[in-house]
């Protein structure tokens, strides 16, 4: 019986010792852990357990401590509480400063930079040679001289030192160069004057260059007395710098001035350079050869075959201008020679290729390696033929179905039958003799993908080798392909120049003047534009007598008052002249002698309506010295006409059949005061053989007669007319009188609105 009861028991008996030890273990953890969040805030019976029961001092998994008031209600510590804002104060930004290229923001360098040695009695004779026949190949070429005996010559970047040593003039070169150069090239090529540059050749080798190694590289010569043990390069046959290499030795370049153990520039920065950097002058790095040439007293022409020598970089001495002038041509012929040999291979293997491909030859274009003709997408895309005989072109720019040949046009055409000629002489020598008896039909055309297209019937006279001689007429086709696009330099502007704008007004323009002075105010005053506005109030002999009593500009006048009274920083100041008829050039005559050289000027009509787009184009198309610019406005239709039963709208939109752009007409012009006077100057001689030139000719054709500056002559979007008829003066020339009718014809509309119009009235008297 003990025996089975201890049985029962004992199952039970592990789960009572399991259960009293865990109330055991409990109680010893709660004794243990206590809340160091409430440590200082909870009394001293609260701190002891088993006091009062509180067990809050321990926490328990999972669980936040419960804080308690005096009235003993329990309180969270996670209740939201209203936090007032307060605005941080805003600190000004910084202002970020951005380089003007982004090849300085990323540390890219140029590649290559040239310094050539040269003197006082030289500079303007080899110095010269030099200088035309590297610097248009390549970005940065300057000039290091002691001395100057006379002004610098055009077109040359000189630095003269103040002394003749040679060694010293080095030394200057080298830490010109450190201060001013060092960060803007990867390679530094030195020279002398009467040392010939092949610069494609030696841009060709830079180009296959490291810029991180360190190279001395040109002729070797060995070092002959001294210590220092090497060779270094000749200056004669010129010699590469890498930039890590000029940075080691900038540390010890005036160490090296105090160490001359030679006369040779040359043999000095060696010394120092492998003295202080330990880098002997080499000809080859990594299977780059630096070929050169020691010239003899005569060219011998018949050494050039060697594979070498085509290669060369360098040539010396060259003692004589001509000499490096026929060494240019024969080296610009070589690379002439080498191109076309590349482009029949590659027009070889393109032809190769095509005949594997889809569609055969048919895949090939003529000529081969060129683009596509142009393929049109609508009727309105295809191109124009023109028409040509010798002495004619058919369909001429002024819009005239026939006019003469001459110019460039007439240039064009001989160069391009000579061409013809040449090839089908090639073609068919020695078996048959050709010659050109006359062009029957010529043709061309501009295709915008590939070039100037033409096609020619000719008639020529063929001999055969036997003497018999007959006339065919052979049709040709030839392409004068465009060349590589090359950005132009031009010299810099700023949008920030003031622009002058000069109104000319007369009796016939009070109608349109209080419109464009609101546009202006609302335009230039509003948006404080950088501009100054003259008016000039042209009174004929008449008016001019009554303008006391009744000045016709009298409302322009007060109305010009009340806008420098609503606009207290703008004037607008005018001026009054008594003329007949008044051109242009005596207009801006007026003005000119009352503004400084340096003025910008713009001539506007009373219908023109001038915003701030514009004048940036304004400033941006007119350089001084160097180009003017005659907008070609937006000149919009009669209302009547292109808005026939409907209401017009305010501005003029730049749609075709709002208007159109007005080639006829040539009064506003952007130029600078200081051009006008150079060109009015010019045009003096010929004013005094002939003075009416001056009423008689307008400011494009003087710019174009009497100066040598770009005249840029281009629509312009943002320059916009409205619509007014003219007053044509019969005092000009016949041909200003002519395009000034012929605006005033297309201004009316356009042929489909007056078609439309004579349709109406036609059906409405035939109803």
């Amino acid at each position: 019986m003990r025996f089975s009861m201890l049985s029962l028991l004992r199952p039970v008996a592990q789960v009572a010792i399991g259960i009293s030890l865990g109330l055991t273990l409990s109680l010893l953890s709660v004794s243990l852990v206590r809340d160091p969040c409430d440590f200082h805030e909870k009394s001293e019976k609260e701190r002891i357990i088993g006091q009062g029961g509180d067990l809050n001092g321990a926490r328990k998994p999972n669980t936040v401590p419960i804080a308690k008031h005096e009235n003993g209600e329990s309180e969270d510590n996670f209740i939201p509480r209203i936090i007032p804002y307060i605005p941080a104060r805003q600190s000004e930004p910084k202002k970020l400063f951005r380089t003007r290229y982004i090849s300085t923001e990323l540390r890219i360098c140029e590649r290559l930079f040239v310094g050539v040695l040269t003197s006082k009695d030289t500079v303007g004779t080899l110095g010269v040679a030099v200088n035309r026949t590297i610097s248009h190949h390549l970005d940065a070429v300057v000039f290091f001289t002691g001395t100057l005996n006379h002004k610098i010559p055009n077109g040359m970047t000189v630095v003269t030192h103040g002394d003749e040593p040679l060694i010293w003039n080095m030394f200057q070169t080298v830490r010109y160069v450190l201060e001013r150069y060092i960060d803007m090239y990867d390679w530094f090529y030195f020279s002398q004057d009467d040392t010939y540059t092949e610069a494609d050749h030696l841009k060709a080798l830079v180009g296959h260059l490291s810029m991180n190694v360190n190279l001395y590289m040109g002729h070797p010569q060995e070092f002959i007395g001294g210590k220092v043990k090497g060779t270094y390069c000749r200056g004669g046959y010129g010699y590469l710098l890498s930039r890590s290499l000029l940075l080691q030795l900038n540390p010890f370049l005036e160490n090296c001035q105090n160490d001359i153990l030679s006369t040779r520039p040359d043999e000095w920065l060696g010394r120092c350079i492998v003295n202080h950097v330990k880098i002997n002058c080499v000809d080859e790095h990594e299977g780059l050869k630096y070929y050169h040439y020691k010239m003899g007293k005569k060219l011998d022409l018949n050494i050039w075959d060697n594979l070498h020598l085509k290669n060369i970089i360098a040539v010396h001495p060259i003692s004589d201008p001509e000499l490096m002038y026929k060494l240019h041509k024969m080296f610009t012929e070589i690379e002439l020679q080498r191109t076309y040999q590349e482009i029949e291979k590659l027009q070889a293997e393109i032809k190769n290729i095509s005949e594997v491909a889809f569609e055969g030859n048919k895949s090939t274009q003529w000529p081969i390696g060129l683009n596509p003709p142009f393929e049109p997408k609508t009727r309105f895309e295809v191109l124009r033929w023109e028409y040509f005989t010798e002495n004619e072109l058919y369909f001429c720019a002024d819009g005239s179905p026939k006019c003469e040949l001459r110019g460039i046009n007439k240039l064009d055409i001989t160069d391009i039958i000579e061409v013809a000629m040449e090839e089908l002489g090639k073609k068919y020598k020695p078996i048959l003799q050709l010659k050109k008896q006359q062009l029957v039909n010529g043709y061309r055309r501009f295709d915008p993908t590939r070039g100037m297209e033409y096609t020619l019937d000719l008639q020529l006279e063929v001999v055969s080798e036997k003497g018999r001689s007959c006339s065919i007429i052979k049709r040709v086709h030839l392409l004068r392909p465009l060349s590589k696009v090359e950005i132009i330099p031009m010299p810099l502007v700023s949008e920030a120049t003031q622009v002058h704008i000069v109104l000319p007004m007369t009796v016939h323009d009070l109608e349109y003047a209080p419109g464009f002075l609101d546009l202006y105010a609302k335009n230039c005053f509003e948006r404080s534009e950088n501009t100054i506005l003259t008016l000039l109030f042209i009174y004929n002999p008449l008016e001019a007598q009554h303008i006391e009593k009744n000045d016709i500009f009298a409302n322009i006048k007060a109305k010009i008052v009340a806008y420098e009274q609503e606009y207290p920083t703008a004037k607008i100041p005018w001026i009054s002249v008594r003329a007949d008829n008044l051109s242009k050039i005596k207009i801006v005559d007026v003005i000119s002698k009352k503004l400084p050289v340096d003025t910008l000027l713009f001539i506007a009509s009373v219908n023109t309506n001038i915003n701030s787009e514009f004048l940036s184009h304004c400033r941006l198309n007119s350089i001084s010295n160097w180009q003017v610019f005659f907008p070609i406005h937006f000149q919009g239709y009669n209302p009547d006409i292109a808005f026939h039963n409907k209401h017009p709208p305010s501005t003029i939109d730049l749609v075709k059949d709002s208007g159109y752009f007005d080639r006829n007409i040539f009064d506003e012009a952007c130029f600078y005061n200081s051009d006008y006077m150079a060109a009015l100057s010019t045009m003096a001689s010929d004013v005094q053989e002939n003075e009416d030139l001056l009423d008689t000719l307008d400011l494009y054709d003087m710019f174009i007669n009497y100066s040598k500056l770009h005249v840029f002559r281009a629509v312009e979007p943002n320059l916009r007319q409205s619509y007014r008829h003219q007053t044509c003066d019969r005092h000009l020339s016949e041909e200003m009188y002519h395009r000034c009718v012929q605006s005033n014809l297309n201004n009316v509309g356009s042929g489909s609105q007056l078609a439309t119009i004579l349709f109406e009235l036609q059906r409405g008297n035939s109803t």
